[in-house]
C-alpha cells in the first residue's frame, strides 16, 4: 500500500464536518478483485492435481467491481450487504491480505484487522495468550502488566482465563481476541463480525470500545449484519452488493436503502414460490 497524496481528490460519503476537520487516511480508487476458482466452488491451489482434470472447469469470480471511497480520521464506517457481496474481501484488500487485480488502495498507516488469531495458541491458557497477543501488538511487558486485569475484566472470562484456549467456545475466543486487539489505540482498525459474539452486556462494551477508538482520532471499519450495531456504532456506512458499491453516506440513510432492498428481494422470493 502507498501513502495518500493530499493533492488527490475523490468523491466521499463522509459527513461534511468530518471532511472539514480530519484528513483522509484510507483511499480506495477503482478497486477490482478477481480470482480463479474450480467449478466445484473450491479455490484453485498452486500445484493442485485438479488443474489437470478435464472434467473440472475454472471460472473467474469478480469479487469487487470498481470500489472507490475515501475514509477520514475519526470516522466509524459500517460495511453492510448480503452474504457473499464482497464485504470481507474489501476489508482483506485494505489490509493487504488480498491483492487487488486493478485499481489501488492507499493508507497513511498499516490497517489492523481485528483478531490476533495467528499469534494465539490453543494449548496455552487465555492468560498466556493475552501476554502473547499483546506482545504481538507491540506492547512491552510493563504495559501488558498494566492492562492485563482490564483485558480480563472486559472479556467477562475471569473464571476461564487460566484454562487452555482449546476448551473455549468460538464466542469466548472471539471475545478474548477482541479484548486484546482493542486494548491499544489503532489509527485504522477493521472489525469483521467480531461484535456479534457474547451477550448484550459484552456487545455494549464492545461498541463503547469502538466509539472510544474513533473518538481518539482513530478510523474504524465495522463489517456486520446487525443494523442495530451499525446504527449505534457508526456515523457512516457503505453498502456493497455483488461486488459493487451501491450507497455511501450517513449510516441511517444507507441502512434505510439497504433494508428497502432486502424487503423487496424477500417479496420477490415470496411471489416466485409455487403456491
Amino acid at each position: 500500500m502507498s501513502e495518500t497524496n493530499e493533492d488527490d481528490t475523490f468523491d466521499t460519503g463522509s459527513l461534511p464536518e468530518v471532511t472539514r476537520n480530519n484528513p483522509p487516511v484510507v483511499v480506495c480508487d477503482n478497486v477490482h478483485v478477481r480470482y480463479k476458482t474450480l467449478a466445484t466452488g473450491k479455490k484453485l491451489k498452486l500445484g493442485s492435481k485438479d488443474v489437470m482434470t478435464k472434467k473440472r472447469e475454472l471460472r473467474e469470480v469478480h469479487a469487487l467491481k470498481g470500489i472507490s471511497f475515501v475514509a477520514h480520521k475519526n470516522e466509524s464506517i459500517g460495511i453492510i450487504g448480503s452474504n457473499g457481496s464482497g464485504k470481507s474481501t474489501l476489508m482483506r484488500s485494505i489490509t493487504g491480505l488480498t491483492p487487488t487485480s486493478e485499481g489501488a488502495i492507499y493508507a497513511t498507516s498499516r490497517p489492523n484487522l481485528l483478531g490476533v488469531g495467528a499469534a494465539l495458541i490453543p494449548d496455552l491458557s487465555g492468560a498466556r495468550n493475552i501476554i502473547l497477543g499483546s506482545l504481538a501488538l507491540g506492547l512491552t511487558r510493563d504495559e501488558i502488566d498494566a492492562k492485563f486485569d482490564d483485558i480480563v475484566e472486559f472479556t467477562g472470562l475471569e473464571d476461564f482465563i487460566d484454562l487452555p484456549m482449546r476448551t473455549y467456545s468460538s464466542g469466548m475466543s472471539q471475545r478474548l481476541k477482541f479484548a486484546i486487539a482493542t486494548s491499544v489505540q489503532h489509527e485504522i482498525l477493521i472489525v469483521d463480525e467480531a461484535l456479534n459474539v457474547g451477550d448484550k452486556k459484552f456487545r455494549d462494551r464492545s461498541e463503547g470500545r469502538i466509539r472510544s477508538i474513533r473518538e481518539n482520532a482513530g478510523t474504524v471499519f465495522l463489517v456486520s449484519h446487525s443494523m442495530r450495531t451499525i446504527k449505534d456504532t457508526c456515523n457512516r456506512a457503505l453498502w456493497i452488493e455483488k461486488g459493487e458499491l451501491l450507497a455511501d453516506g450517513p449510516a441511517l440513510e444507507v441502512i434505510r436503502k439497504y433494508q428497502a432492498f432486502t424487503k423487496a428481494e424477500k417479496a420477490k422470493e415470496t411471489e416466485e414460490e409455487p403456491g
